[in-house]
């Protein structure tokens, strides 16, 4: 394997020479420059990486904790992440949890012992102290879609807002036995649409129809598929279903369509953290929209801010909260 003394050599130039040509830390006349490269490229020299990043204390690399990639707006958060980083000379790394908490422990450890600056994370909910002691450790974290930490930037929609406003809509197109379809309710997300749900509710006078399932993860279409299932079982007269995200409503347009149900002249159906994806189905579906490339822009400007900060002078944790977009299809 060539050295950088071998590229040198060939170069006819010192070893300084080739590392300020090849780093681009300082002038090199550009005819230095050439031979430099030349000598590289005929030697199959590749600069480590990690004994660069070792010398100037950063990798130039960011981790990317989401729970999953398929049909979620995820996929096109990450789109967003990644342009703008490449754009201020970071890589990426991903990865997928399913939102297993032990997979996202495994996952933080080796992005923290691993070539991370920061960390932008979609928690579980259930590594909170590791996180902080991530943080604590001189890598930055921003919180994505899911604000748990106070003490950690984070980039979150008004998710109680949007309980609230996805019942009203639904009340004045006419449903008046409407069920949602919610996760786990120690994370935020899923907590903050049910208290907007409920609390929309009581104002109305309706009855509350509510359901979680043992199908895991919450964010898939099994998931959606079952909790419909019961919410038509528990209550015949059932005429709205509120999904938490696109993926629940594909199931729960699944379980109305295998019992004959008509979207949306018996069941209309809207989802609370739409994205793209609801365009595409055959019966199109109603969504409160996420700007889903923005928020993953500001997760990497804000993770790269706190990244290039110098010692000591760390920003103070920044709490984005990004308004939806109502985008009115078929399914209602």
């Amino acid at each position: 394997m060539a050295t950088l003394k071998d590229v040198a050599r060939l170069a006819c130039v010192d070893v300084s020479t080739v590392s300020r040509a090849l780093n681009n830390t300082s002038y090199v006349h550009p005819d230095t420059k050439a031979r430099v490269y030349a000598a590289a490229k005929e030697l199959g020299y590749h600069p480590n990486v990690m004994a660069q990043a070792l010398r100037q204390g950063k990798r130039h690399t960011i981790g990317v904790v989401v729970p999953r990639l398929h049909l979620a707006i995820f996929s096109e958060i990450l789109q967003g992440i990644e342009e703008e980083a490449r754009n201020l000379g970071y890589a990426m790394l991903i990865c997928v949890t399913e939102d297993d908490p032990k997979v996202e422990k495994e996952c933080l450890n080796r992005l923290r012992n691993g070539f991370v600056d920061g960390i932008i994370i979609a928690a579980t909910g259930k590594n909170g102290r590791l996180l902080r002691d991530i943080q604590a450790g001189g890598i930055a974290v921003v919180q994505l879609i899911r604000r748990q930490e106070p003490r950690m930037s984070s980039i979150v929609a008004d998710y109680e807002a949007l309980g609230y406003d996805g019942v009203k809509y639904l009340y004045n197109k006419g449903c008046r036995e409407m069920g949602i379809i919610t996760g786990g309710l120690h994370l935020g997300s899923y907590k903050g649409r049910y208290d907007g749900y409920r609390r929309a509710i009581r104002e109305l006078g309706l009855e509350e129809n509510v359901s979680q399932c043992d199908v895991w993860p919450a964010n898939s279409f099994e998931y959606g598929y079952e909790c419909a299932r019961a919410l038509l079982d528990d209550n015949g007269a059932l005429d709205g279903i509120i999904v938490s995200v696109d993926i629940q409503g594909l199931g729960a347009i699944r379980a109305l369509s295998e019992r004959g149900i008509r979207i949306p002249e018996q069941v209309r159906v809207i989802c609370l953290t739409g994205h793209s994806v609801g365009a595409m189905l055959e019966t199109s579906m109603t969504s409160l929209e996420l700007p889903a490339h923005e928020m993953g822009i500001k997760a990497a400007r804000m993770v790269i801010e706190e990244i290039e900060a110098p010692s000591g002078q760390k920003p103070a944790p920044q709490h984005l909260t990004l308004a939806a977009t109502l985008a009115e299809r078929e399914s209602t």
